[in-house]
């Protein structure tokens, strides 16, 4: 399709917006259309194979017949990074592309939406020093290497849990290998060619019912069961599977640290943190057109790709 212009559209807002439904109900309108369009998955927990009640994956049902990328293609005792998933997501995208195929990328923070879409380049990394950094932290924790990272580049450290012992030694690494850490995101200049964002629009007390009704449904749905049949299969060994919302929180109930009902309820307070703050930062994007969420958006978003595919 030489004469076609195919824009990747990416569906940003906080979880529990609705981006993944949105994003099939655009793909099947599409679809009327004769333009074919796939899901692109943009979240890191999304990737993780059995981890599907907790992160609210999309069942065979919910994907409607439309392909979805980039599920399930690790395990839980793996790592998974921005800069891996932003080559996987951006490989991905370039694919649909030559396919004739529309990428609509759905999921994940606003972080990861940056760095797959806009001009975001990572510091290198020294298996040597990592390994020895890991090694600290395994003999003194966390809240010790902090301290360091707080001395060293507070602004940095200012924005990292002490507890979050996987990024204190990414930052201490950065520091060491390049001399400094930054919180500065780079700016809004894309990576990639033809680009449109829609945010889903959801009033903050609408969100915060959504929130809560889904965490009920992932407790009713058995999120107890798969994290201790996942425990099995590593998800303590695995340094970013192990942090997810409500993984983290059953983990803690099951090591005697919550009660179920406090678990439960630290996933909703967790989760409802979580959605302002990706909230905040896509808002600071000004190329986001915000439309509401609702069942108008995926007609609204639909209408935007096909005027620019027909109209190319």
């Amino acid at each position: 399709m030489p004469d076609v212009t195919l824009p990747v559209m990416a569906l940003n807002g906080p979880t529990a917006s609705g981006k993944t439904a949105v994003a099939v109900a655009v793909a099947q309108a599409l679809a009327a259309d004769g333009i074919v369009a796939e899901v692109v998955n943009a979240d890191s927990m999304l990737v993780y194979r059995g981890m599907d009640i907790g992160t609210a994956k999309p069942s065979l049902a919910e994907r409607g017949g439309v392909p979805h990328h980039l599920l399930d293609i690790m395990d839980v005792t793996q790592t998974a990074s921005v800069a891996e998933l932003q080559s996987l997501a951006r490989a991905t995208i370039g694919a649909c592309r030559q396919r004739g195929v529309v990428p609509l990328l759905a999921g994940g923070s606003a972080l990861y939406v940056h760095a797959i879409l806009d001009d975001f380049a990572f510091p290198g990394t020294d298996p040597v020093l990592r390994a020895r950094l890991e090694a600290e932290l395994a003999e003194v924790g966390p809240a010790v290497l902090h301290e360091r990272l707080a001395a060293l580049a507070p602004d940095a450290a200012a924005g990292i849990l002490p507890g979050n012992g996987r990024r204190i030694v990414r930052a201490l690494e950065v520091r060491e290998l390049t001399g400094s850490v930054t919180s500065t995101l780079p700016s809004w200049e894309y990576a990639l060619d033809d680009v449109v964002q829609v945010g889903l629009d959801v009033p903050r007390e609408v969100l915060d019912e959504r929130i809560e009704q889904r965490v009920d449904r992932m407790w009713a749905d058995g999120l107890v069961a798969e994290v201790e049949g996942l425990v099995a299969r590593g998800l303590r060994e695995g340094r970013t599977a192990s942090l997810a919302l409500g993984y983290r929180q059953v983990l803690g109930f099951l090591d005697g640290e919550l009660t179920e009902a406090e678990a439960r309820q630290a996933t909703v307070t967790g989760t409802r943190r979580f959605a302002r703050k990706q909230l905040g930062w896509f808002r600071r994007d000004p190329r986001i057109d915000w439309v509401p969420a609702g069942p108008d958006a995926a007609t609204t978003v639909a209408a935007v790709v096909r005027g620019i595919v027909q109209g190319s």
